[in-house]
């Protein structure tokens, strides 16, 4: 329940073949944060120039720098779910995909179950069971962290898992 851009970090490093999978729900309810918009997640993060990747204010520019998977599900005021493939060069990348429509966008107080996967060279996520990315990343990122990220929302999380995945 935030009122600014913030990071929430699953401490553990991660690495190899992945399934992260957990259950969320943008709550809208009336409280002071309770906006329908910024269901996000970084994985597979690594800071090129910084082992402690814990370093930034919650100010989503402090993230360019960064190697990482990032989805904005219902970003911007819920107008837009996009992924982006961070590489470090300190520039927020083109979208490697987006939707605008009602459908990839997000609704209020609905109970989603997500999965982010990572396995060889094949990078997805999946909302309820329906893959909304896929791609096949010639250099995959293998190791790093996971984060919920958020902007003025209220969300319940809960049944977050890691688990490891048989190679390709």
């Amino acid at each position: 329940d935030v009122s600014a851009g913030a990071t929430v970090w699953f401490s553990p490093a991660l690495q190899g073949n992945l399934l992260i999978d957990y259950d969320v729900t943008v709550v809208v309810m009336g409280g002071a944060n309770d906006h329908l918009t910024d269901l996000n997640s970084f994985w597979m993060a690594t800071d090129p120039k910084n082992a402690n990747l814990f370093t930034r204010s919650g100010a989503f520019a402090e993230y360019n720098d960064l190697l990482l998977y990032y989805v904005g599900f219902g970003g911007s005021g819920n107008t837009t779910t996009r992924i982006r493939r961070y590489d470090g060069n300190a520039t927020r990348p083109e979208p490697l995909g987006e939707y605008l429509d009602a459908k990839h966008l997000l609704v209020a107080n609905h109970p989603y179950h997500l999965q982010h996967v990572v396995c060889g060279k094949h990078v997805a996520y999946v909302v309820d069971g329906a893959a909304f990315f896929e791609l096949d990343d010639a250099s995959p990122y293998t190791s790093g962290r996971f984060g919920f990220r958020t902007v003025g929302s209220h969300q319940v999380i809960d049944n977050f898992r890691v688990r490891e995945l048989l190679p390709p």
